[in-house]
């Protein structure tokens, strides 16, 4: 049978995978589990629970909550904000658990449920291993006045805010932002955010109604904001996904500014102020090249982890690194929040340029983008296929060829009979012959 949490959270088409009867159940052994990891059995558990505006969220967060009470735990409702926001908002509640229903940049038929431990933090895979297998048991349903709660949180947007505002001390009077929140859980407290900070707000895409989440919008869909930036003659343009746990940007050129170079923007930032903690930064293996370059003539490391925000935070955790992330814009700052917040990076970003009084296309500059090529290969088996002696000898021989002015990258794909073969190279022109020349060695051993 296959493992229910995925990479992030347990995500699948509202009403027909994602039950309201699978989201009851897998809220009361979440419940279950929470109350065996506590230290603190001396008042009744609480547990922060979010959502982003998908319709399907209203169906799936009245199950959570009902699951959450029929075993004696207290629901706090925080209603729409970000996946960090309820991240922070399960430390600054002292709640003993949170719980998020939003299936990210997925389309909005979709929806998920993800937790976060006592603080803010993600779940590592023993936790979720041990919901998943409390799924199955019985649990005791207390009653009375045991039976928990479902109480509302008025303040908690802007406790949200506060906090925010707090994580940079740098005003941003004098910057013009365009900001597409995807018409998902940043709609309103992102533009709050930024003018609060002090930057002239132009807002698309911020009107949720439950159906058009990411539809065709937000950081997924690039193109309306390029166009918005330019008609605005704005500073830059910021892109949220449906929860607000990415950011991606556009210079006032018009041309996107990915996580890689985000990630670059503020590494170096950090480093000025010497709290990039022992000049690490942290990104997956899917990052480019072209970052590993920039860091290191900026004297600064970069260590790879798995592909996944869940693999960066764990490295960082690890290592107590500063600042870590994935090309796809999902940006992690340890000392202001404890997953990727989207919103904070928009912060972080507009604080570097107003701080050096400079573009963000100078700034994004400092990385020069390798080209790369990505070919998905369907084999049988794709573990066999990237074991095969063959496909490593061809990895080693086009490693050769590329020397250190290129990378390859083969993995099997996480959820598919998948290789992913990627190589980057100096021109188009040879990661491209490399990368098919690399995908026929793979699709002959997986034949």
């Amino acid at each position: 049978m296959a493992r229910l949490f995925g990479t992030d959270g347990v995500r699948g088409l509202a009403n027909a995978e994602l039950t309201p009867e699978l989201a009851l159940r897998l809220a009361s052994a979440a419940a279950v589990v929470f109350e065996d990891l506590s230290d603190d059995h001396s008042r009744r558990p609480r547990a922060v629970v979010g959502r982003d505006p998908r319709a399907s969220g209203e169906m799936l967060e009245a199950a959570v909550c009902a699951g959450l009470a029929a075993t004696g735990v207290d629901a706090i409702r925080v209603g729409t904000v970000p996946t960090p926001a309820v991240a922070f908002l399960t430390a600054d509640y002292h709640a003993d658990f949170g719980v998020m229903i939003s299936a990210s940049h997925n389309p909005m038929p979709d929806n998920g449920i993800k937790f976060f431990s006592a603080g803010g933090h993600k779940l590592d895979d023993e936790v979720e291993d041990r919901i998943e297998a409390a799924m199955d048991d019985d649990f005791v349903r207390p009653i009375g006045a045991a039976v928990g709660r479902v109480l509302d949180a008025p303040d908690a947007g802007d406790r949200y805010r506060r906090h925010l505002a707090q994580a940079v001390d740098e005003r941003l009077d004098g910057l013009t932002v365009v900001v597409d929140c995807a018409h998902g859980a940043a709609s309103q407290l992102a533009p709050l955010a930024y003018a609060d900070a002090g930057a002239k707000v132009i807002t698309i895409h911020a009107d949720p109604d439950g159906l058009n989440i990411n539809a065709d919008c937000g950081s997924t869909h690039m193109d309306k904001l390029q166009a918005a930036v330019l008609e605005h003659g704005a500073d830059l343009g910021l892109a949220h996904d449906g929860d607000a746990d990415r950011c991606l940007a556009v210079d006032s050129t018009g041309q996107i500014v990915d996580g890689d170079a985000i990630m670059a923007i503020l590494a170096t930032s950090l480093a000025d102020k010497n709290r990039l903690h022992e000049n690490v930064l942290v990104a997956t293996v899917m990052s480019n090249l072209g970052l590993h370059i920039a860091m290191r003539e900026a004297g600064i490391t970069v260590r790879t982890t798995a592909v996944g925000d869940r693999y960066v935070v764990e490295e960082l955790r690890r290592g107590g690194y500063s600042l870590g992330g994935e090309q796809s814009g999902h940006i992690v700052v340890p000392g202001s929040g404890t997953t990727g917040d989207g919103i904070l990076t928009g912060l972080m970003i507009m604080a570097r340029m107003a701080a050096t009084s400079s573009r963000l296309a100078d700034l994004s500059g400092i990385v020069t983008v390798l080209p790369q090529e990505l070919i998905n290969v369907r084999v049988a088996d794709k573990h066999a296929v990237a074991e095969s002696q063959s496909v490593k000898q061809a990895v080693v021989d086009a490693e050769a060829e590329l020397g250190e002015s290129g990378r390859v990258l083969l993995r099997p794909s996480g959820t598919e009979q998948l290789v992913r073969v990627m190589v980057e190279a100096g021109t188009a022109e040879q990661a491209g012959t490399v990368a098919r020349r690399l995908a026929d060695v793979v699709a002959a051993a997986g034949a």
